[in-house]
């Protein structure tokens, strides 16, 4: 059974994970099953693209909960690697970063949820680094998106390049947060 931190962790980890035709969300049908002691969350639904069944099952740790965007504690993930979750990271700024150079200031406010959530996953990968460490060890990344993502430049695993990443999309939120308040 998959070991996740929080809800958010085993959603993340479910639409991270495709069907074998492609698609990466189903409808999700949710309940909670004793296992050996232990409470399981049990996610079923078929695949809205093929009609495959899909069925994932977590446990929570025991950590403290987590608030939303937060994927978990102190301790990185046990199921999503640093590569994979840079990549939602890189892919929400991309996104949310078109979308912030084509409105209006006053409309900024929009992108905000999902900056909060590309910076909430790029501390995940920050999580990866070892205290007395440069860079993210190699053997940290274990699924194939997260190999590629390192094989395609390995110094954004860097503590220097994660920390500049980090302030760049903190002053971002910040621009949006002056620039863009909310409205009511």
């Amino acid at each position: 059974m998959l070991i996740a931190r929080s809800t958010q962790e085993a959603h993340l980890y479910m639409d991270l994970r495709v069907c074998v035709c492609g698609a990466t969300r189903f409808d999700r049908a949710h309940r909670l099953e004793g296992r050996g002691g232990v409470l399981a969350s049990v996610y079923e639904g078929l695949c809205s693209n093929c009609g495959r069944p899909r069925s994932f099952e977590f446990t929570i740790s025991g950590d403290r909960p987590v608030a939303p965007p937060a994927f978990g504690g102190l301790e990185p993930s046990r199921i999503i690697d640093p590569g994979e979750f840079l990549w939602v990271s890189d892919r929400l700024s991309t996104e949310s970063g078109l979308r912030l150079l084509n409105t209006p200031l006053a409309e900024h406010r929009d992108t905000r949820p999902a900056t909060v959530y590309a910076i909430a996953a790029l501390e995940e990968v920050a999580k990866f680094l070892p205290e007395d460490a440069d860079q993210i060890p190699k053997g940290r990344f274990t699924s194939e998106r997260g190999m590629q993502m390192y094989a395609q430049d390995p110094t954004r695993f860097t503590r220097k390049e994660i920390t500049a990443a980090l302030e760049l999309k903190r002053r971002i939120l910040a621009d949006i947060d002056r620039f863009s308040p909310p409205q009511g």
